[in-house]
C-alpha cells in the first residue's frame, strides 16, 4: 500500500540525512595537526609515561595554562560535534525535494505545506542528542510531521461502546466509489467486534442497488430493511431506525444513493434523510485512487451536508497515497477506515502510527 510514496519518502529521508551528515563529518573528523601543534613538555625525571602532559590543579603557569587551553578546546570541539545544530541552509535543498515528492504523490498543497513546515521546525535549530544518529534525527522529524497532518484516526468500536444505542451511521459519497460494499464490510467488521447490526437499503434509485445490498446482508447474516425501488429513502431509513430500537440493535448502517455535491435536488434529499434519521455519524466514502479529487469532494460534501469521518476505498490500488495523507488535514475530519481489497475482511481501521511506520519502513 502506497508503495510509490514509500519509495519517494525513503529517497527524501536519505537526502535529508546526507545534507546534515555533510556538515557533521568535517567537524567530527579530528584534524591531523590537532595533537601535534604543541609538542609535549619534557619532564626531567620519572617514568617514561610521565612524559605525556597531564594537567593537575596547582601546576605552574608555564606548563599548566597551555595544557588547560588545549584541553578546554578539545572539550568544546567534542560538545559541538555531538550536539550539532542544524541550520536552514543545511536542509533547504532536501526540503525542496521533499515538497516536490509530496506534490507529485497527490498530497494536497495545504497538507504539503504543513508537512514541510513541521519537518523544518523539527530539524532547523535543533541539537543532535548525544549518541543519536543523523538518520534517527531525520526519521523523528518526518514521523512527527506526518502524524501531525494525519491526525488521530477514528475508533468506531470505542465510539459505539460509549454512546446510546442504536448508533445511527449514515453513509454518503459520489457514485461508483464502493459505498455499498463499504457498508457491508463495516457491517462484517462490527459483527466481529460483537455488535448487532441492521442495514437500511436507502439507495432506492440506482438500478440493482437494493438487490446488491440485500445479497451482502444475506451472506453476512445481517438483517436488512428495504422498500421497493423508487421509494422515499427517508422512509426506508426511518423504518430501519425504528426496527433497531424495538429489537435492541446496537448499530444502524444506512446506505444511500451516490450523488455529487453540486446536484441541488440530491443534496436536498440528503438533508431530508438527515432530518428524519438523525444520524449520530455521517461517513463520507471516496476512492483513495482519486487523489486530490477525493480531497476536494470530501471538502465540498462536508461544507454542504457535513461529515464526521471519512472512509477511503481501493487503498491497495493507490501507490501515491495523496488522499490518505491529505484528507484529514484538509477537511479537519478523521480518516476511519481504508478499503484494501474485495473480501469482506479487506478493511482496516486507519491507525496513523502504523501507516507512518510503513511509509518510513519502520525507521526510528
Amino acid at each position: 500500500m502506497f508503495g510509490g510514496l514509500r519509495e519517494k519518502l525513503q529517497a527524501a529521508r536519505n537526502k535529508l540525512g546526507s545534507s546534515i551528515q555533510a556538515v557533521v563529518k568535517p567537524a567530527e573528523a579530528p584534524g591531523p595537526q590537532e595533537d601535534t601543534k604543541t609538542p609535549p613538555v619534557p619532564v626531567s625525571s620519572g617514568p617514561a609515561e610521565s612524559s605525556v602532559p597531564v594537567m593537575e590543579p596547582g601546576e605552574g603557569q608555564a606548563t599548566g595554562e597551555p595544557k588547560k587551553i588545549r584541553f578546554v578546546d578539545k572539550v568544546k570541539t567534542l560538545i559541538i560535534d555531538r550536539e550539532l545544530i542544524v541550520s536552514e541552509k543545511d536542509v533547504a535543498d532536501a526540503l525542496s525535494d521533499l515538497e516536490m515528492t509530496l506534490l507529485e504523490s497527490d498530497v494536497a498543497l495545504p497538507a504539503t505545506d504543513a508537512i514541510i513546515a513541521n519537518v523544518r521546525k523539527n530539524l532547523v535549530g535543533k541539537h543532535r542528542k548525544l549518541g543519536e544518529s543523523v538518520d534517527a534525527l531525520v526519521v523523528n522529524a518526518l514521523k512527527t510531521a506526518l502524524l501531525e497532518v494525519l491526525g488521530n484516526g477514528f475508533d468506531l468500536s470505542a465510539y459505539i461502546r460509549d454512546h446510546n444505542k442504536p448508533v445511527k451511521i449514515l453513509f454518503t459519497g459520489v457514485n461508483g466509489t464502493g459505498k455499498t460494499t463499504t457498508v457491508a464490510k463495516i457491517g462484517y467488521y462490527l459483527k466481529n467486534q460483537g455488535f448487532s447490526v441492521v442495514i437500511g437499503a436507502g439507495d432506492t434509485y440506482r438500478a440493482g442497488a437494493i438487490e446488491q445490498i440485500g445479497v451482502h446482508a444475506e451472506r453476512l447474516g445481517i438483517k436488512i430493511i428495504q422498500h421497493q425501488e423508487g421509494a422515499d429513502p427517508s422512509a426506508v431509513l426511518f423504518d430501519t431506525v425504528q426496527y433497531a430500537g424495538s429489537h435492541k440493535i446496537d448499530v444502524v448502517l444506512a446506505d444511500t444513493a451516490g450523488r455529487f455535491h453540486n446536484k441541488a435536488n440530491l443534496m436536498n434529499q440528503l438533508d431530508k434523510i438527515k432530518r428524519v434519521m438523525k444520524p449520530d455519524l455521517v461517513i463520507y466514502v471516496d476512492e483513495a485512487v482519486a487523489g486530490n479529487d477525493a480531497v476536494t469532494r470530501a471538502f465540498e460534501f462536508d461544507k454542504t451536508v457535513g461529515a464526521d469521518a471519512v472512509v477511503l476505498t481501493k487503498a491497495d490500488m493507490d501507490s501515491r497515497g495523496g488522499a490518505a495523507i491529505s484528507i484529514a488535514h484538509t477537511i479537519g475530519k478523521p480518516l476511519m477506515f481504508l478499503g484494501v481489497g474485495q473480501a469482506y475482511d479487506d478493511i482496516m481501521p486507519f491507525e496513523p502510527a502504523v501507516v507512518v511506520d510503513e511509509l518510513l519502513d519502520g525507521g526510528s
